[in-house]
């Protein structure tokens, strides 16, 4: 429970600062859904506005201790999750080719890997979930900790897929 917490956590924590501390990076998510195109123009602020709570929400929940705050957590990460799933496979069926701003500034345009990235973690939210009303706490505090530090790297390891993918990429010309 601890290692999904911590996973889920640091996304979303990433996620939140990608927005918020990052400079540009709200205005850049807002454009990004704007160029979606999955958001009513009238809607795109408060839509912006209520995904950075959301982000915010689960990162609090998460932190919290408690098996309900933790319940509440993982189940607001996998709403959005699955929200954020929606949009991105709605802008792709449509064509866009907007960069991926869930991080803050990017110029890889969402993709598949966007889709089963968000899957994954939607998953791994629910088993959180799940884990967390049925099983045991941890046991063991040498546990948590071996549990919490794996979640942190494997959260940081999926704000950071767009970067890990293009280090597999074949070198073009212009990344030269």
């Amino acid at each position: 429970m601890t290692g999904l917490k911590c996973l889920v956590g640091v996304v979303f924590l990433l996620a939140l600062c990608g927005k918020t501390v990052v400079r540009g990076g709200f205005g850049g998510f807002e454009r990004s859904l704007r160029e979606l195109r999955v958001v009513p123009r009238a809607y795109l602020r408060p839509v912006a506005v209520l995904v950075v709570a959301g982000e915010a929400g689960v990162v609090l929940a998460l932190a919290v201790p408690g098996r309900a705050t933790a319940v509440v957590g993982f189940g607001l990460a996998t709403a959005l999750l699955l929200v954020f799933t929606t949009g991105i496979a709605r802008g792709l069926r449509r064509g866009s080719r907007t960069p991926c701003r869930c991080f803050g500034a990017s110029t890889t345009p969402l993709g598949p890997h966007h889709l089963l990235r968000n899957l994954l973690l939607a998953v791994l939210a629910v088993l959180g979930a799940t884990t967390t009303v049925v099983a045991a706490p941890d046991g063991h505090p040498a546990g948590a900790l071996v549990a919490a530090a794996a979640g942190l790297v494997l959260g940081a390891l999926a704000a950071t897929l767009d970067e890990l993918l293009a280090l597999f990429q074949p070198m073009t010309p212009q990344r030269r």
